[in-house]
């Protein structure tokens, strides 16, 4: 278990902060994450990768000469917010575009994608590639909804090492795409992670069972059977890769291939070496060619006891690009030169936490409706807090345990950021505007995004000039209910926060239309919203990270419901005092 921390919703600051300070020699600090200490060449393609924490080396160790020019960095097991990709992707841009890269994750493909449409609609031009190499996350038909574990790393070289050749940003994304469509992984694990303040591992098997088909996020496998020997194990693995070979690839006999065994946390490298050994002896009877191995931990999952192979067939693109040099914190091959930093050094971190200048101007009415609404985010913050523990136990079911952590963080920093809001003058809208801001700048992940389109919608509906009705409040909350949508693609019956928000919004639109007072009638909604959450114990999700363990899930409703529900509750008692 993770044992040495302190605050958990501050242990991933905590842990890039050091990061940072062990490796100054390869990259320095921006708010969000960390690019390369000494800038690329001008005009080289810029390659930013990220997600959240928990999977060191991946992916603040991979910045550097041969590899990326910066990782945004997620809270833990979350992915980093729009914001933290943005800033660490306008730092590593040198005049080439930028290539944002990551695992297949809804969080991660939400906050990348409003990135990559921020920095091109300010002309950086920036495209995405997201890593689908896990074959037990959907069938092969569905290979565009694989998750992205440790075969994050020949996906990652390749991009990069085609922008250390000089190609242009088509060119570098054409790489990454083909090394990702090369690219195979399956893992097993023992017992599952534990993530900081937490009692228990996120999932458990029997004594002498393993999980298979796992994630890296703490994820229960798809399946279980018995421990098998270290030969058994890698029988096991190699058996499943050689049984999909990509397009391209006929047959095994006579092709090359990049190899990785990666150590999810707390196998240790001797164990590794031991299932190596038949993994090797494996694919030289199958007559694969080895290429470059690499043993070790290379993305991770905390102190998750398990393993995973991972196989990308080599061709005469990819091959050159995998055995290119790269100098990084935790990766180097060949000779890549790395900067030279002297170890006194002060460390320079730019940030943009902050909200600068003055409020816009707000009517006496707008901002009496900002207090109110500091004081519903403060009820926010203390609901979630409150219930931070259960959210993550309900969260680890099926999923990755993070949505008490991701809440905490989200509520805490929107209720601050309207608070500095609301004390420089600020109508409601803006003091709701800075809070979805901030909630998913910090929380991260999907629920973040989320969180920050549904407090958007509210706020711009709110205004800063007059005081809200309630056909006002409920037109807000519509809006909200149909952004969610949009962007997280989720529709009632997919057991998410939606089965809860739809309900909800149109319970109080209807009775704000019959001629209910906003405290009435958000009453009556939340009584909605309650009884939607309870019901999500029936459905199975049919999108999310939870997807690929949707059985395991029956029985228990979904955390971002159940959270979504705790809080318009919560509010409703903040109309009822005002």
């Amino acid at each position: 278990m993770t044992r040495l921390f302190n605050a958990p919703a501050a242990f991933a600051d905590e842990a890039l902060e050091g990061f940072v300070a062990a490796h100054r020699r390869w990259v320095r600090p921006v708010s969000g994450g960390v690019v390369r200490s000494a800038p690329a060449p001008r005009g080289q393609v810029a390659v930013v990768i990220g997600g959240g924490s928990g999977h060191y080396p991946a992916f603040s160790g991979l910045v550097g000469p041969g590899l990326a020019h910066g990782a945004a960095v997620g809270n833990v097991f979350a992915s980093p917010s729009a914001r933290q990709i943005r800033t660490v992707a306008e730092h590593a841009h040198t005049g080439g575009g930028v290539l944002l890269m990551f695992g297949n994750y809804a969080g991660d493909v939400l906050h990348f994608g409003q990135a990559a449409g921020q920095l091109n609609a300010a002309g950086v031009e920036t495209r995405c590639v997201s890593v689908t190499d896990d074959i037990s996350s959907a069938d092969r038909a569905d290979q565009d909804k694989r998750r992205g574990i440790a075969g994050d790393l020949p996906v990652f070289k390749a991009a990069a090492a085609a922008a250390e050749q000089g190609r242009d940003l088509d060119g570098v994304a054409a790489a990454a795409r083909h090394a990702n469509a090369r690219t195979r992984s399956f893992g097993i694990a023992f017992s599952g992670c534990t993530l900081p303040g937490a009692e228990h591992p996120l999932f458990t098997v029997d004594e002498g069972r393993m999980a298979v088909g796992l994630g890296i996020h703490g994820e229960p496998g798809i399946g279980e059977r018995a421990v098998p020997s270290a030969d058994g194990a890698a029988e096991l693995l190699v058996s499943e890769l050689l049984a999909e070979l990509p397009d391209g690839v006929a047959e095994p006999r006579g092709e090359r291939a990049a190899v990785i065994l990666n150590g999810l946390g707390s196998v240790k490298y001797e164990e590794l070496f031991v299932v190596y050994r038949r993994v090797a002896q494996l694919l030289a009877e199958a007559g694969v060619e080895v290429v470059d191995p690499e043993v070790g931990e290379l993305v991770t999952s905390f102190d998750m006891a398990g393993v995973s192979l991972t196989l990308c067939w080599l061709d005469g693109e990819l091959e050159p690009l995998w055995t290119a040099a790269a100098d990084t914190p935790a990766y180097r091959k060949g000779e890549a030169t790395a900067p030279a930093v002297g170890s006194g050094e002060e460390i320079r971190e730019t940030r943009t936490d902050e909200p600068g200048g003055t409020a816009p101007a707000a009517t006496e009415a707008s901002r009496t409706a900002a207090a109110t609404a500091v004081a519903a985010l403060r009820a926010i913050r203390d609901t979630v807090d409150t219930h931070a523990g259960e959210l993550g136990r309900i969260d680890a079911v099926a999923g990755d345990g993070d949505h008490g952590i991701g809440m905490r963080r989200g509520s805490d920093a929107a209720h601050a950021a309207a608070v500095r809001a609301a004390e420089a003058g600020a109508g409601a809208g803006t003091a709701v505007g800075a809070a979805a801001d901030a909630w998913a700048d910090r929380a991260g992940g999907t629920s973040g995004a989320l969180w920050g389109v549904l407090l958007h919608a509210v706020g711009a509906a709110l205004g800063d000039t007059g005081a809200p009705t309630a056909g006002t409040v409920a037109g807000g909350v519509s809006e909200a209910s149909a952004a969610v949508r949009r962007l997280g693609g989720a529709e009632v019956g997919d057991k998410t926060m939606v089965d809860v928000l739809v309900p909800f919004a149109d319970t109080l639109a209807a009775a704000v239309a019959d001629g209910a007072a906003l405290t009435a009638a958000w009453d009556r909604a939340a009584t909605a919203a309650e009884e939607a959450a309870k019901a999500t114990a029936g459905l199975v999700p049919r999108v999310g990270r939870a997807r690929p363990h949707a059985e395991r899930s029956l029985g228990t409703p979904d955390a971002g419901a159940h959270s979504l529900a705790l809080i318009v509750r919560a509010v409703h008692g903040v109309l009822a005092a005002h």
